[in-house]
């Protein structure tokens, strides 16, 4: 099913895509965007979703649906698929990072260039309600508001929508 937000955005409503609630053992709280515009995007994105659902370090405990939308820095580079995921994880917020980097390369992503396209693209958004900052990692991060590929999917993740 989808959804049309206007001429340049639209969400995809699939079984993962949003998935209810799971309960999870895992200490930490943190939600994580997820973002493709190579490849079988919608493949990836269920991939994703079955590799946290039966990861020992971090696991998916509700998604939002999926916003199609242009590329944000108006590079020309091809749509972007993007979603939200709560997750929880027993892993401080550098090891996560490093964890989400090690999913990326799992998925093939390569950094060429900033803001290249990519295969998968995985972002901490936030980390419980820790403020993190160092030259690799900002909690929370610095641009979510200003990307609406972040602020619709989590709207709908927090049921205002």
């Amino acid at each position: 099913m989808k959804k049309i937000i206007s001429s340049s955005w639209t969400l995809y409503f699939s079984p993962h895509f949003p998935s209810k609630s799971f309960v999870s053992a895992k200490r930490f709280f943190a939600l994580i965007s997820v973002g493709a515009n190579l490849g079988n995007k919608r493949r990836t994105f269920n991939k994703l979703f079955f590799l946290l659902r039966s990861s020992r370090a971090v696991s998916a405990v509700k998604t939002s649906p999926i916003l199609l939308n242009p590329d944000f820095s108006n590079a020309g580079n091809p749509l972007y698929l993007n979603a939200v995921i709560a997750i929880k994880t027993f892993l401080a917020p550098s090891a996560l990072l490093k964890r989400l980097h090690a999913i990326e390369e799992r998925f093939g992503r390569e950094r060429p260039y900033k803001n290249a396209p990519r295969t998968l693209d995985l972002d901490i958004i936030f980390f419980e309600t820790k403020k993190f900052y160092n030259k690799d990692l900002s909690i929370p991060h610095p641009e979510w508001q200003k990307r609406v590929s972040v602020v619709i999917p989590m709207l709908y993740l927090q049921g205002r929508r």
